[in-house]
């Protein structure tokens, strides 16, 4: 059984303590074996005969790889006899697309085995040379707790999900700022109404993917700790756990709070274009009835009778007068009502 070496990450621990790393896929279940031994193997975008092969060498169930192969699978957590199988999904926010009606959300999903003695992740990456989900971060932090690593798998579990959970907090922190600023843009008389309009569809169609990955994680965080009360695991974990938890809620919390947010934000932008559309109706009704003023005087004496300074100069001007009298205090009034 071999794989690409660059799609394939290793470790073992013995006791805690780090003992092997980049080993061969092919000595796996010898280190299994091994006393006190901590496993964990990490595979991106593997060959599916490479994936068949490590599952018969480990006893993986045949539906738990027919979800890790398949598209488009949900978050969620399936107990089986020998293992435990996750599907999470890592997350961030890309830049700006041409087409800005494109959501930025990217994501990678990480199916994970979770066994006795360690852990397989497998991770479906778009671009593998610019990851979604950066397992240095997660090395890092099983690096800084190593006194943890004795517990086992849970650990190595709890240090994953949590980077996992912390990419999602970045993404709805992202997107938190984003709907701040459409906030803002909202009430700027300088802002085109046309981006206002995309950026929000935007954001509400980013939104409801988010919402699919964020909110059943809550499930898969308790389905993971009753297995572990069930199997009465160190208690140790217990406060981690809970921490995890706390963090995945608050994420749920977040998430459908931005969702109000932005919906919030669309009915208050078609509320403010029908204020500046009563506006601008109010302005032409002001015009129209300021010029309505001089035509009336102008077709009233433009009539073929005599009238009070009728073929006078005198007459030019009183009509002139009077438009331009009448013609001002529609005006002001219209003005000091701000109807102008």
């Amino acid at each position: 059984m071999s794989a690409p070496s660059n799609a394939v990450r290793t470790r073992l621990w013995l006791d805690g303590e780090l003992k092997a790393e980049n080993f061969p896929l092919c000595d796996i279940s010898d280190h299994l074996n091994e006393d006190g031994a901590l496993l964990w193997v990490d595979l991106c975008n593997p060959d599916h005969d490479v994936l068949w092969q490590l599952a018969d060498e480990l006893g993986f169930d045949k539906h738990a790889i027919e979800d890790t192969v398949a598209h488009a699978e949900r978050t969620k957590a399936t107990r089986y006899a020998t293992h435990t199988f996750l599907t999470v999904y890592a997350t961030a926010l890309g830049p700006q697309l041409a087409n800005d009606l494109e959501s930025r959300l990217l994501t990678a999903r990480v199916s994970i085995f979770v066994l006795h003695g360690g852990i397989v992740t497998v991770r479906h990456e778009n671009d593998p040379q610019r990851p979604v989900f950066d397992v240095e971060d997660v090395i890092s932090q099983w690096d800084d707790n190593a006194d943890l690593l004795r517990l086992g798998s849970p650990a190595l579990l709890h240090g994953l999900l949590d980077g996992i959970v912390d990419g999602q907090f970045e993404t709805i922190q992202d997107l938190d700022d984003a709907i701040e600023a459409l906030e803002d843009e909202l009430f700027d008389d300088r802002a085109q109404t046309r981006k206002i309009q995309r950026d929000t569809y935007r954001l509400r169609k980013e939104l409801v993917e988010l919402r699919r990955i964020v909110l059943p994680m809550r499930e898969v965080i308790n389905t993971i700790m009753r297995r572990r009360a069930e199997r009465d695991d160190a208690i140790e974990l217990d406060s981690w756990y809970a921490d995890l938890y706390d963090h995945v809620i608050r994420a749920a919390e977040w998430t459908e709070s931005l969702r109000d947010m932005i919906s919030t934000v669309f009915e208050t932008n078609l509320s403010l274009q029908d204020a500046r559309l009563n506006t601008i109706m109010k302005k032409l009704t002001g015009w129209a009835a300021i010029i309505a003023v001089p035509t009336a005087v102008t077709g009233w004496f433009g009539q073929n009778v005599p009238y009070p300074g009728f073929q006078d100069a005198a007459g030019v001007i009183a009509s002139a007068a009077i438009i331009v009298v009448v013609s001002g205090l529609l005006y002001l009034a219209f003005k000091r009502r701000g109807w102008i």
